[in-house]
């Protein structure tokens, strides 16, 4: 660990010069995103972050270019096939989310994080090969064997993200000091937002263009598509291999409990801390709203005058672009505050943004600057809430409770996608935010209300 001692001194004063003009026992650490880019340990693990959710992203993109192409028949919809891929992508989270928490606490983060990886990557950099022996076999149940073959895949992908997953949160702490964990998770969920953007609108250009450039240098087999995401897998696999968290090394005589009852013990923890739990909870709400929206947001391209319904992915990035902007304000200056008022603050900016997008249907202009509002205090929902489940839960819990905050997340995600536009239809778009608009109100209320029964530290009150 010598290699990285210099990233801890510059935030502990010297006793030693007390009359330096750079370091005395009076000088607060500093603050921002500073020490965190100055922290090489967690410049690993982002760069690790930054190639694997990018390969989650185009992942999607490249199995319905692969659908497309070999499977879907002439006038038929692509939706079918489609759904099955989600449905295949969506199992995983809901059936192992928690079991993976629980398997994180027990093995070693960083080996989870760069197994995890480099799995992904070679089963997607096989898929050309695995897709070329299928392709004239029998169909099983009406379906051809190539397909069988990608969802077969997909499901192995996804489970393996459940583990990358809460392993990559429960790193998080062990490599940035507590007061720093808010900027930290400012710069994760930036990126996290700025991947979705970037990862779904340049798929396509950037598997097509992988293709031509494969073409140009004489590569006629086609696989550049797959090179793309089983390579950006295989690269964050590679970078994490240079990640060093200080763990301790676990003894493995020891019997290890079920893994349902190491579950339990991760609903139980919940129930009795109220932060985490309420933090959870916030969370949960706020992934809820944002998997309507990526529904609704077709509707309100449709109504919106000076967009089509095939463009609410400029809705869309305006959000993302808006949560970008207040996360690096939060990161720069939202250690100042509590989390909880943060939260609370960022209900409240939520709430009055999805009424304000609500009334904002009828200017184009006044839509986007509405949405962008809507990111920037969802950030300051999103940032506080993932930092106090790091800060507040002891590190022997937290894959268990990263593991269960993936499965609620993940349901959240799935089911607004199902009920959105079935409310949307029944109600109208405008009740529908309206209603959205409550649930995240009286869940940061209640939040901040119970909030003042206990102390919740913000993070530059640690010792």
């Amino acid at each position: 660990m010598q290699l990285f001692e210099s990233e801890t001194t510059p935030n502990s004063p010297n006793p030693e010069t007390p009359n330096s003009e750079t370091a005395t026992p009076q000088t607060p650490p500093p603050s921002g995103f500073a020490p965190v880019l100055k922290n090489r340990r967690f410049l690993l693990l982002w760069c690790g972050q930054i190639f694997s959710q990018l390969a989650d992203k185009v992942y999607l993109v490249l199995m319905i270019a692969l659908i497309a192409s070999r499977f879907q028949g002439a006038n038929q919809s692509i939706s079918g096939w489609v759904s099955a891929v989600m449905i295949a992508f969506t199992i995983p989270a809901v059936l192992f989310g928690s079991l993976a928490g629980v398997y994180v606490d027990r093995w070693s983060k960083k080996g989870v994080l760069v197994i995890s990886n480099l799995i992904r990557g070679i089963l997607v950099l096989l898929l050309p090969l695995f897709l070329w022996f299928s392709q004239n076999d029998t169909p099983i149940l009406g379906l051809p064997l190539g397909f069988w073959v990608l969802l077969i895949v997909t499901f192995l992908v996804s489970t393996l993200t459940q583990f990358f997953a809460p392993a990559e949160q429960a790193a998080i702490p062990l490599i940035v000091k507590r007061r720093n964990l808010l900027p930290a998770n400012s710069l994760y969920t930036t990126t996290m937002m700025a991947l979705l953007i970037v990862g779904f609108a340049v798929g396509e250009p950037l598997l097509e263009l992988t293709d031509r450039v494969l073409a140009n240098i004489g590569i006629t087999w086609d696989f550049g598509k797959e090179l793309v995401v089983g390579g950006s897998y295989a690269i964050a696999g590679l970078i994490l291999i240079l990640l060093k968290t200080g763990e301790k090394n676990q003894e493995t005589s020891q019997e290890q409990p079920h893994v349902f009852q190491d579950i339990g013990d991760g609903i139980r923890y919940l129930g009795k801390n109220h932060q985490v739990r309420n933090a959870l909870i916030q969370l949960t709400i706020l992934f809820s709203v944002f998997a309507a929206l990526a529904v609704l947001a077709v509707r309100l391209a449709e109504i919106i005058p000076g967009i089509k319904a095939e463009q609410f992915g400029f809705l869309l990035a305006a959000g993302g672009v808006g949560m970008g902007i207040g996360a690096f304000i939060l990161g720069n200056w939202g250690q100042r505050f509590s989390n909880v008022k943060l939260g609370l603050w960022g209900a409240l900016g939520v709430a009055g943004s999805l009424i304000g997008l609500s009334l904002s249907t009828q200017h184009l202009g006044l839509a986007l600057a509405t949405t962008a509002c809507l990111g920037i205090f969802a950030a300051m929902v999103g940032v506080p809430m993932q930092t106090t489940i790091q800060a507040e839960t002891p590190e022997a819990m937290r894959g268990k409770v990263f593991g269960l905050q993936n499965n609620a997340v993940n349901i959240a995600l799935s089911l607004p996608l199902a009920l959105a536009g079935v409310a949307e239809t029944f109600f109208g778009l405008q009740w529908v935010l309206w209603g959205l608009a409550t649930l995240v109100l009286a869940g940061g209320v209640l939040t901040w209300y119970i909030s003042r029964t206990g102390s919740v530290a913000s993070p530059q009150t640690e010792a």
